[in-house]
C-alpha cells in the first residue's frame, strides 16, 4: 500500500512510499483512508523540526488528522463494515500515569505517551490502517465531506471543556468570546462558541479573503488592526496564533474574571516583553485565569463529533479551500495565501 512517510529529522524526506498493507489483529479494526487534514506539525515534521519515528523502524507515516471508512471489523466490536470512523492521535503511556490511567491521556504527567503521526506511532495517511475499536470514534455518514476536521476540532471541544470548568468558580457566567486566529483551530472554536449562544469576536490580521467571508456565515464579528481595541472587552479568550505580541495583549483585555486559553504555539523566532502590571495589577486584582490546552480525550472526540453534526455543513466544506488527490500529494504542502485548511483526498486517486 501507498503512504505518505518521513524520516525523522531529515528535512525534505517526505515521500510517497510503499508499506506492507496492514494485517488487524484479532480484535481491530481494518479501515480504508478517505482524507488527510494537513496541519502546522506536520510541516514541523516535513521540515525535520519534530518527529519520532516508532521503535525499531526508520520512517514515520505522518497524518493525524484522519477520515476512514471500516473494511472489517470483530463482532461485537460496536463498529460494522461501511462506518465512518475517525483514529484518536494519542495513546496512554505504558507506566502509566495516573491520567492516562483514567483515560485522560491527553493530561499525561510523564511524557512517555506516543502519538499516531507524530511521536512513536505510524499516522494515518496510508491507504489503509488498523485500529482498536476503543481509539476509534464513528462518525456520522452526513459528514463524509467534511468529518476530517475532527481532530482539530476536537482540540477546541478539549479548551471549551476546561474553560467551563473554570468558570465554574465564580457565580458570573461568560458571555462574550474573543478568537484570535481564525485559521482551522481558531474558526472552529467561534462555530463552539456561537454553539453555545455566545457573543462570538474573530481576531485576525488579513481583511480580505475567504477568513471574513467564513466569520460573516458563521455569525461571528471579523475585527483586524488593534487588539487592545476590541469592544466588547472579552469574557473569554481563545488564542490560536501563539504570536507573542498577540498572547500579551489577550492577557490585557478580559474583563475582570477573564479566562485566556492558550491553544496556539509560539515558533520561538521572537523575543518580547511583559510589563510587570500586566501579571500584577491586570491578572491578580481581577482574577483572572490563564492555562494551555493541547490534545485530547475521547470524551472531546465525541463533543467534537456532536460539535461537527450540528454546524452548518456548508461553511465547514467552506473551510475546506483545496482537496488534493494523493497521486498530487506535493501540492497538499504547498500554502497558499487564501488556504484555510488543505485535505489530501485518498479517493481522488
Amino acid at each position: 500500500m501507498r503512504a505518505l512517510a518521513v524520516v525523522p529529522h531529515q528535512p525534505g524526506s517526505l515521500a510517497l512510499t510503499e508499506f506492507n498493507a496492514p494485517v488487524p489483529g484479532e480484535n481491530q479494526l481494518l479501515a480504508r483512508t478517505l482524507a488527510i487534514g494537513v496541519c502546522g506539525t506536520d510541516h514541523e515534521i516535513i521540515d525535520g523540526k519534530y518527529g519520532e519515528a516508532p521503535e525499531g523502524t526508520e520512517h514515520l507515516i505522518i497524518g493525524h488528522e484522519s477520515l476512514a471508512e471500516v473494511v472489517s471489523a470483530p463482532t461485537g466490536s460496536g463498529f460494522s463494515a461501511g462506518d465512518l470512523i475517525v483514529g484518536i492521535v494519542r495513546r496512554p503511556d505504558p507506566v502509566p500515569c495516573p491520567n492516562c490511567a483514567a483515560g485522560e491521556w491527553d493530561m499525561c504527567r510523564n511524557g512517555l505517551y506516543t502519538e499516531h503521526g507524530i511521536k512513536g506511532a505510524q499516522g494515518y495517511a496510508a491507504e489503509y490502517f488498523a485500529i482498536d475499536p476503543g481509539y476509534a470514534v464513528k462518525v456520522d455518514r452526513g459528514l463524509r465531506d467534511t468529518g476530517v476536521l475532527l481532530e482539530p476540532t476536537s482540540i477546541v471541544a478539549k479548551a471549551w471543556d476546561h474553560i467551563e470548568r473554570i468558570a465554574t468558580r465564580a457565580i458570573w457566567k461568560p458571555r462574550t468570546v474573543l478568537v484570535t486566529g481564525a485559521g482551522p483551530v481558531g474558526l472552529l472554536a467561534a462555530m463552539m462558541g456561537l454553539q453555545r449562544g455566545l457573543d462570538v469576536t474573530l481576531f485576525d490580521r488579513v481583511d480580505t479573503g475567504i477568513k471574513p467571508k467564513l466569520a460573516e456565515r458563521l455569525g461571528a464579528r471579523y475585527r483586524v488592526g488593534d487588539l487592545a481595541r476590541i469592544d466588547p472587552r472579552p469574557d473569554v479568550v481563545i488564542e490560536c496564533t501563539g504570536a507573542p505580541s498577540i498572547v500579551i495583549a489577550a492577557l490585557e483585555i478580559t474583563s475582570p474574571v477573564g479566562i485566556v486559553c492558550l491553544a496556539g504555539i509560539s515558533s520561538g523566532q521572537r523575543t518580547v516583553q511583559i510589563d510587570g502590571d500586566v501579571l500584577g495589577r491586570t491578572m491578580v486584582l481581577e482574577n483572572d485565569v490563564v492555562f494551555g490546552t493541547v490534545n485530547a480525550n475521547r470524551r472531546h472526540y465525541a463533543m467534537a463529533a456532536d460539535a461537527l453534526a450540528a454546524a452548518d455543513q456548508g461553511w465547514l466544506r467552506m473551510m475546506i479551500t483545496r482537496r488534493v488527490p494523493l497521486s498530487s500529494w506535493a501540492e497538499a504542502f504547498k500554502r497558499g495565501g487564501d488556504d484555510v485548511k488543505i485535505v489530501i483526498d485518498f479517493a481522488m486517486g
